[in-house]
């Protein structure tokens, strides 16, 4: 028997239009399935790619444009006082579901003692560049 097509079994190309928390033609954001902060949310083309360098103009376009709407309604409803913008693109950058999508993360102060450096720790030994 064929296996399915992958986009079939991907959890981003069968979003439960509940959650669905702003959309366009070509992107739709929601909720993050395992949050990291009060309000993180993802951002996905709606066509099955995997990397952000697979994706049309359009498409990134549609993404930013969703980026701007959905941190507009996070900022009126959480008051954030900052933002991590972030793609884990291939396996090796860390990337479990295989479908672009960009996480907007709301940071607050006091989240973690030291943010500096933010996305830099992705690897901690690196992370540090300044002098104490």
């Amino acid at each position: 028997m064929p296996e399915p097509p992958e986009s079939a079994a991907c959890p981003f190309c069968n979003v439960d239009p509940s959650i669905v928390i702003w959309e366009n033609d070509l992107a739709v954001a929601f909720p993050d399935g395992f949050p990291v902060s009060s309000g993180h949310a993802l951002v996905v083309p709606r066509r099955h790619v995997a990397s952000w360098f697979d994706t049309t103009p359009e498409e990134r376009q549609a993404i930013m444009e969703a980026i701007d709407a959905v941190r507009g309604g996070i900022q009126e409803r959480l008051s954030p006082d900052g933002w991590n913008i972030g793609i884990n693109d291939g396996a090796a950058a860390g990337q479990t579901v295989m479908h672009l999508h960009v996480h907007l993360i709301p940071r607050y102060d006091g989240d973690v003692p030291d943010p500096r450096g933010g996305i830099r720790g992705v690897i901690p030994d690196l992370a540090c560049y300044w002098d104490e």
